[in-house]
């Protein structure tokens, strides 16, 4: 038996808030759809499944992703490089990374009783104090500490 249910549709998508094409409904259920009038035989039939809709078809974003990664790696050589070397990675990020790293060799040698809890604090200061340009520095000044 067909039945027009476009009505049905009509009235199912103005209940659910959603377009008419987006509104499906279960092969096996029809004739219970045709025979809904009312509002709430709608909202029975969306209750128990009999009613739903279609999820929202979007553009995929993957092919773009890809095209964007590879646009940034390109491009990014020798020759295209303008500027100071801090013009890509700032003052502070370099001097974070430095410290950081002279501060674990630090605490490394302290754990490995390489240097004394006092020898490790006095670096450690010199360290925080800007008195230490490098991690090469930094074993110097470890060098010269052991021996006195």
């Amino acid at each position: 038996m067909v039945v027009n249910i476009h009505k049905k549709r009509e009235l199912a998508s103005r209940i659910l808030g959603v377009g008419v094409n987006r509104i499906r409904f279960e092969p096996d259920k029809l004739d219970d759809v045709a025979d809904s009038i009312t509002r709430e035989n709608i909202r029975s039939l969306i209750s128990n499944g009999s009613i739903w809709t279609a999820k929202v078809k979007g553009t995929s974003r993957g092919r773009t992703r890809t095209k964007l990664a590879t646009k940034k790696k390109h491009g990014t050589g020798p020759g295209s490089k303008k500027g100071k070397k801090t013009a890509r990675v700032g003052k502070k990020e370099v001097y974070v990374i430095k410290v950081r790293s002279m501060r674990r060799h630090l605490k490394i040698l302290k754990e490995r009783k390489d240097i004394t809890n006092e020898q490790f604090w006095a670096l450690y200061k010199k360290v925080n104090g800007a008195q230490v340009r490098s991690l090469s520095h930094l074993r110097e000044l470890v060098k010269i500490t052991k021996t006195h």
